[in-house]
């Protein structure tokens, strides 16, 4: 049995390496703010801080692509991340990785589980 769920958005919402979706983890203490993009037709979605210092990734909202849309990137220290594994391939946190959150589509919805974060 699935636990409760979150709808992020519609599939739609979310183009190909496109800007992502930020979302709140509600009932969350600590860090909530989380956001979903799609890379290589797939959604993945990931607790928007980076793995260097606890500051969000995007400085303009859903911006999390690098300029040629290859890696998200960190506005505030240009660390560059895998956008399938969230692992940190340059930048300050090379070897760290993004907690990633495991994200489901189906139905023509982009939808988080609350008890898997």
């Amino acid at each position: 049995m699935m636990g409760k769920q979150l709808i992020i958005c519609k599939s739609e919402d979310l183009q190909e390496k496109g800007g992502g979706v930020r979302f709140t983890i509600p009932e969350k203490t600590e860090q909530s703010s989380a956001f979903v993009v799609r890379f290589e037709g797939k959604a993945y979605g990931y607790m928007n801080q980076c793995a260097h210092l606890p500051v969000e990734l995007d400085w303009n909202e859903g911006d999390f692509f690098t300029k040629d849309q290859s890696y998200l990137i960190c506005a505030t220290h240009g660390a560059q991340y895998d956008p399938k594994t969230g692992h940190c391939i340059s930048g300050p946190c090379q070897g760290k990785t993004l907690k990633q959150i495991a994200v489901t589509e189906q139905g023509g919805v982009v939808s988080i589980t609350l008890d898997q974060i």
